[in-house]
């Protein structure tokens, strides 16, 4: 068993943009088949830069607040209750094009 208080875990940078801060829930190994579980704070302006993985699937989940995710190039709109699922090898990138923090969970599946 596990019992995590996300406000006692320490701050990490996310790999994309190392001025995205992140909380990691669940590393690498602990779940078989997850390789992470997270929650991104994007800052307005932030931006995860676009890339793609070979072998895993992402989920991201909006927590709160505002902003765009470009799917091999095709732009939709991230808010507040949308989940998003990213297959592998698809490009993506997060950008919080507003005033206020994106707030995203979002946890990888190795296929």
């Amino acid at each position: 068993m596990k019992y995590i208080n996300l406000n006692q875990l320490p701050i990490k940078s996310v790999s994309h943009n190392l001025n995205i801060q992140k909380k990691t829930i669940i590393e690498k190994d602990n779940i078989p088949h997850l390789t992470n579980f997270s929650q991104a704070i994007f800052k307005s302006g932030q931006i995860a830069t676009n890339h793609s993985h070979k072998d895993m699937w992402e989920v991201f989940f909006v927590e709160s607040g505002r902003g765009i995710i470009k799917i091999n190039g095709e732009e939709f709109l991230l808010e507040k209750g949308l989940y998003v699922i990213v297959e592998p090898k698809e490009n993506h990138e997060i950008i919080n094009n507003s005033q206020e923090d994106l707030i995203i969970n979002y946890f990888g599946i190795a296929s």
